[in-house]
């Protein structure tokens, strides 16, 4: 097997992830034990399903939302439910309110994980959504830090939309696209699903053991400092751990920073250039940027981030690596440039 400089040397390359991790890394199953980790304990998730936010401008947040490429699922006086166009009834929801951050929500293998949850600190009762999309079952847990973790239960999945067309794409030996010219129209990228998001966290060792041990989250990549001779990790790409199942590079990221805060969530799109046309119209609206277009290099993922109505970072991403417990967790030094392999100099805004 080459080197990973070998195998890059043209500028791209598709790696094993065996390879790309480079020579520091163990396997899940090392890190595990390691840790005193049982996963039989554990909380058993099975996917990110959407988020949850409180806005003070409803109107607003939709007008933004449909820019960003989502679709209303269902809308009340001070409440809105958000779809993509895959299966989930609805990827993020919004209540009427003082801006405020209402958390995560996972979806759990079974009801008895809810009852499981119930056990945790601070947990609330075990809520029916019935005037909920999908309808299902609902605990909130809260972290360390105070912010809140959904999961959810017996939801019922909803009609796919339409899929975007899979483009043919002609390279310099391989030209199958013949007579077929690339045509594109302006608009918002079209959201499929939620994929991942993520916390700056002011304890990042106690945040860790909470996500990690009360639940199937499984670390990807760590991010470290040099301190006092020894390595300190401050930042996490996690994965949910489905064993054989092949899943996201991260549903569940987090970074040490001196304040306690969400950071951003994400939403994945179709291809490069449906989200370079979804990032146009949304500078063409006046809508600010945070960062991007560019490529991430932990989780491989074409990004670019935004502003919303609020003050709230979301994403686009587009052709994200997929794990499972096969790929051994990663470790690399935590500067800046190992957050991009293109696009723009990180801004000071996105650190914070």
């Amino acid at each position: 097997m080459g080197t990973f400089e070998e195998t890059t040397r043209l500028h791209g390359a598709s790696v094993l992830d065996v390879t790309a991790k480079g020579p520091e890394q163990e396997s899940v199953t090392s890190w595990r034990e390691r840790s005193g980790i049982n996963r039989d304990t554990q909380i058993h998730l099975v996917k990110l399903a959407h988020m949850r936010y409180q806005h003070p401008d409803l109107d607003e947040l939709t007008t933004f939302m449909k820019d960003f490429g989502t679709q209303v699922a269902k809308i009340t006086e001070d409440q809105i439910w958000y779809r993509g166009y895959g299966t989930d009834a609805y990827v993020y929801y919004a209540r009427k309110g003082p801006r405020a951050f209402l958390g995560g929500t996972f979806e759990v293998e079974s009801y008895q994980d809810l009852v499981k949850a119930r056990e945790l600190p601070n947990a609330s009762a075990i809520k029916e959504l019935t005037d909920h999309p999908g309808g299902g079952h609902l605990v909130t847990v809260t972290d360390p830090e105070g912010h809140p973790v959904n999961l959810i239960h017996g939801q019922a999945l909803a009609e796919p939309g339409e899929y975007p067309e899979k483009l043919a794409v002609n390279y310099e030996s391989d030209k199958n696209r013949i007579r077929k010219f690339q045509r594109f129209v302006l608009g918002p990228a079209p959201v499929h699903k939620l994929g991942h998001y993520g916390y700056c966290a002011k304890d990042f060792p106690a945040m860790l053991d909470f996500y990690t041990r009360h639940f199937n989250i499984v670390p990807s990549d760590f991010l470290y400092v040099e301190k006092d001779g020894e390595k300190v990790n401050v930042a996490v790409f996690a994965h949910i751990d489905r064993k054989q199942d092949y899943v996201d590079h991260h549903s569940f990221f987090m970074s040490t920073n001196e304040s306690s805060h969400v950071h951003h969530c994400s939403f994945e799109v179709h291809d490069f250039d449906t989200q370079n046309l979804g990032h146009q119209w949304l500078a063409k609206k006046g809508y600010k940027s945070v960062w991007g277009v560019g490529r991430h290099i932990l989780g491989s993922q074409i990004f670019d981030y935004w502003w919303d109505t609020t003050g709230n970072m979301v994403e686009h991403y587009a052709d994200g690596d997929l794990v499972n417990d096969e790929t051994p967790i990663g470790y690399m030094p935590a500067t800046n440039e190992s957050l991009a392999v293109w696009g723009p100099d990180v801004p000071a805004s996105f650190m914070e």
